[in-house]
């Protein structure tokens, strides 16, 4: 068990693309865990496999993030700054590891360095180049495809804990993260598998990192300047479903476009998104979104640079009935 001692006032959200890579190489390294993404692990493999990233392979990759419940170098994701993830920004920040950070975070690893990690010790420049290297790698070949997708999962996740935190404060907000998470008396409990013993921090503050690979479970980083905790958002199982048809009545009452876009909306989404996803052209869907905004059905919300379109109870009131 993990425990955070710190102050809400200073706890934020932010998104991260190495936060995405290494996840998704240690659900690569594991897949049996990670049922929801067996679809995508088993269509990102052959690729990744050609270009030296095997898991279990001789990759640094392989290397430092390992199978199962266990120790992973901080120095992977150093702690993101905003909403706008920018997967250069952050891998400038990742060659720019201390030696001494580098090579006392890999004394942690619960294994026997494999000799790709043991080059890194004893040169951590050219390690932190080539494992930046690998990773662009792993993104340009297994997560950029899904990004723009993810993104929006992401962003979503993001407004609606919000809402939750304007509703129900950081007591509502934190308890409902995840199961094994849980907010008392100003400490945050993590459930770690691999955390045999009970460790308590205190920090300055918390920083949220919803991220799609790191599902079913929780991760963190417990350094008491820049505590992270990194869990699932919702909806993760949405992202490689191929949303169904709109029922025939309710496509016959709004037409078959604004139908589709609201069966679409099952997860808060930008006039882009929905506009890639439906194939419909961008002044299209704005047209069909102004006429179901108008009718109560959807409201629009804006995340930063994004404006998200939400789905009203009214909404999914009529799309129940239209599936009965």
């Amino acid at each position: 068990m993990l425990t955070i001692e710190f102050s809400v006032a200073r706890m934020r959200f932010a998104l991260s693309c190495l936060w995405e890579a290494m996840s998704a190489y240690h659900v690569l390294q594991g897949p049996e865990g990670h049922t929801v993404l067996h679809l995508w692990a088993r269509a990102v493999r052959p690729a990744l496999d050609a270009a030296g990233l095997r898991p279990g392979g001789d990759s640094l990759l392989a290397g430092l993030i390992p199978p199962g419940p266990t120790y992973t170098p901080d120095f992977l994701t150093p702690p993101p700054t905003s909403l706008a993830p920018d997967l250069d920004a952050e891998l400038d920040v990742l060659r720019a590891t201390p030696h001494e950070v580098v090579r006392a975070e890999i004394g942690r690893l619960a294994w026997d360095p494999t000799p790709s990690v043991r080059a890194m010790a004893a040169d951590p420049d050219a390690g932190l180049a080539r494992v930046a290297g690998e990773l662009r790698t792993l993104w340009d070949i297994a997560i950029a495809p899904h990004w723009r997708r993810m993104r929006a999962l992401l962003e979503a996740e993001v407004f609606h804990r919000a809402r939750v935190l304007a509703a129900e404060g950081a007591v509502g907000l934190l308890n409902s993260l995840h199961e094994r998470v849980g907010w008392e008396e100003n400490t945050l409990s993590i459930a770690h598998k691999w955390c045999s013993d009970d460790a308590t921090l205190s920090a300055n503050g918390l920083l949220l990192v919803p991220t799609v690979f790191v599902w079913p479970a929780v991760r963190t980083v417990a350094s008491p300047d820049n505590p992270q905790l990194a869990y699932p958002p919702r909806g993760v199982g949405t992202l490689w479903e191929t949303p169904g048809e709109a029922p025939a009545a309710l496509a016959a009452v709004l037409g078959k476009g604004r139908a589709r876009l609201l069966v679409e909306l099952s997860s808060p989404a930008s006039t882009t998104d929905l506009a890639q996803r439906t194939g419909m052209t961008p002044g299209g869907v704005s047209q069909h979104l102004r006429v179901l905004r108008e009718a109560g059905l959807i409201t629009p919300h804006r995340l930063g640079h994004s404006v998200l379109n939400i789905r009203t109870p009214a909404a999914d009131t009529l799309l129940g009935a239209a599936a009965g």
